[in-house]
Order: C-alpha cells, then sequence, then structure tokens
C-alpha cells in the first residue's frame, strides 16, 4: 500500500518562503520538463535573462510574469494560512 504523503509522480507540493526556494523549484521543474532556460524564455516571452533571475530567486521579479511562467510550466500557487490542511491531505 502506497504511503498517502508520498507525492504523485510530476506532482510538486513545496512551501516556498523565500524567492530563492521558488528559483530552485522553477529550475528543478524546467529539467524535469527537458527545457532550457532559452526554451523557456522564448515559450513564456520574456527574455532569458528574466529566466535567469527567476531560478536564481532575484525578489524584485514583476509577480504576474512571474505567475505566467509557472502557468505555463504547469504549476499554480496555492495560498493557505500557516499550519492549515488543505482538505484530503
Amino acid at each position: 500500500m502506497a504511503d498517502i504523503d508520498t507525492p504523485k509522480p510530476h506532482q510538486v507540493a513545496e512551501r516556498i518562503r523565500h524567492s530563492e526556494d521558488l528559483g530552485k523549484l522553477i529550475r528543478r521543474v524546467r529539467a524535469e520538463q527537458e527545457l532550457l532556460q532559452t526554451d523557456l524564455a522564448g515559450l513564456a516571452g520574456t527574455g532569458n535573462r528574466f529566466i535567469v533571475d527567476l531560478e536564481r530567486g532575484k525578489p524584485t521579479l514583476q509577480l504576474q510574469k512571474v505567475l505566467d511562467v509557472l502557468d505555463l510550466m504547469g504549476l499554480e500557487v496555492v495560498v493557505q494560512r500557516k499550519g492549515a490542511r488543505r482538505h484530503g491531505d
């Protein structure tokens, strides 16, 4: 029997507390999707510098652009109160 807390393949659920955490997650997912930074930049309609800065965790990037890249990668942001568990977890 599988552990119910074990993420399904390609399922990502991580706490992001700093911009660097988000950058590391994006870098990992991009690599899993076998995309180069230049590929992601082209698909997202951004410059390569934006993707480099995003993966490095630059804290001053434009939020909507970050959300657009996450959406393009099949990721979403879920905000919940600290210590709260989503239904079904």
